[in-house]
């Protein structure tokens, strides 16, 4: 064989192999950059969870979040992307409203001091953007308070006295808690 053939076949066998490389499904290219997160709330490690929230992790880029990457009054998806799900796996009393177990879509309007929370049963929704009035479940509002900084959005569970759990939400230097309880044996009652 001619080295000028065998040169040919190497540099295809190269190329092709190049190819294959770059075409494989482990490149994972044009990955969103904004990760997502599942935070639960179980009365122990290893009971079934009460309540799961799947959301949106975005970082801030800017000293401020709400009130400029965020605007005050207008309604925010509360997270990245896809629109925020809370699953309440058994009825739940969320602020005043008892919510019947099932999923709904967590949306909220920040305010510099209060911010307004709402349940929506509009499911499988891209951000706020299909948000209709009309499925509202429960709507309440809450204070906001102040602490150290936190770089990416954060949804958290924190059980408090008096038999209540907070939601809490917390990006920049922004926290926001969200009263919650359990409706268990037919009456309610805080972790």
């Amino acid at each position: 064989m001619k080295k000028s053939t065998y040169i040919k076949i190497i540099i295809t066998i190269y190329t092709l192999v190049l190819y294959v490389l770059n075409t494989n499904a482990q490149s994972f290219k044009n990955l969103d950059a904004v990760s997502h997160d599942i935070s639960y709330l179980r009365e122990t490690m290893v009971t079934q969870p009460l309540v799961k929230v799947i959301y949106g992790r975005p970082k801030a880029k800017t000293s401020k979040v709400f009130g400029s990457k965020v605007p005050y009054g207008e309604l925010w998806r509360t997270g990245a992307n896809e629109a925020t799900e809370v699953k309440l796996y058994k009825d739940t009393k969320f602020g005043d409203t008892l919510v019947k177990a099932g999923t709904y879509v967590l949306v909220t309007i920040p305010g510099k001091k209060e911010w307004e929370i709402i349940l929506s049963a509009n499911l499988d929704v891209w951000g706020a953007f299909q948000y209709d009035p009309t499925a509202d479940v429960a709507r309440i509002k809450v204070p906001v308070s102040k602490a150290e900084r936190l770089e990416t959005f954060s949804i958290v569970f924190k059980k408090v006295p008096l038999k209540q759990t907070l939601m809490v939400l917390g990006w920049g230097r922004t926290r926001v808690k969200i009263p919650i309880e359990i409706k268990r044996n037919n009456h309610l009652a805080g972790l």
